[in-house]
């Protein structure tokens, strides 16, 4: 049986998660949806600028954000003028979570964008549509299921992120710990029995996540063949 602050934690987590991959849809379907139709000179190089944070350490990345967003740094500085602060808030959390996940987001999204036939485009736009009109009736909808994997991937690793976090939000307990962070407190705390429990509550709440929208796409791809 699940403690009150253990539903704290999960609830803080999912909301956190949630909060940091539609923080990231926008950005991201714009950006995959570039890199499916630019194949000009420095396509590549945008490329790898984009997918760093799959191979860069999550503690790297941490720190160039802490630099950043200190009050000493650049955007930090900005920020502080405006009177927002989001080192070791739930802020820094999001921000932590939406770069880490960034490119799983990105990523199977481009390649969905890629399948579309450009003839069906073309057909579209000498009907009299305009590009954002085509781009919401047409090219979304048919990549709808490189959007629900990107976003599930980017929901799932957000969930899981923990190197980037605790540089620049801490650990700090009903504010900014989530499930990865509350699982490393507990064992390093010698509470093996509770950060058993989290770990085993964060494999069901991923479990969960595949196995709903494995559903989904297996019951719209009967509809599409029906």
């Amino acid at each position: 049986m699940l403690t009150g602050e253990e539903l704290s934690i999960l609830s803080l987590s999912l909301r956190i998660a949630a909060a940091s991959t539609i923080a990231i849809l926008p950005v991201g379907i714009l950006a995959a949806w570039l890199l499916s139709r630019w194949s000009g000179p420095g396509r590549g190089l945008l490329e790898t600028v984009l997918s760093l944070p799959l191979v860069l350490p999550p503690t790297a990345v941490g720190l160039l954000l802490l630099q950043l967003l200190a009050k000493s740094g650049p955007i930090g500085l900005a920020l502080d003028g405006l009177g927002v602060e989001v080192v070791f808030t739930w802020r820094a959390v999001v921000l932590a979570s939406a770069t880490m996940s960034f490119p799983l987001l990105v990523r199977p999204l481009r390649a969905a964008f890629e399948e579309i036939e450009p003839r069906l485009i073309a057909v579209a736009r000498t009907l009299g549509r305009g590009p954002l009109d085509v781009f919401v009736r047409i090219t979304l909808p048919m990549s709808w299921r490189g959007l629900v994997t990107g976003a599930l991937l980017a929901f799932s690793r957000a969930l899981g992120e923990f190197g980037a976090t605790i540089l620049i939000a801490g650990n700090i307990p009903g504010r900014t710990q989530t499930l990865a962070l509350a699982i490393f407190q507990r064992a390093e705390a010698g509470h093996n029995v509770e950060a058993l429990r989290l770990s085993g509550l964060t494999v069901l709440v991923a479990f969960g996540l595949m196995w709903t929208t494995e559903l989904i796409t297996t019951r719209r791809t009967r509809r599409l063949r029906t």
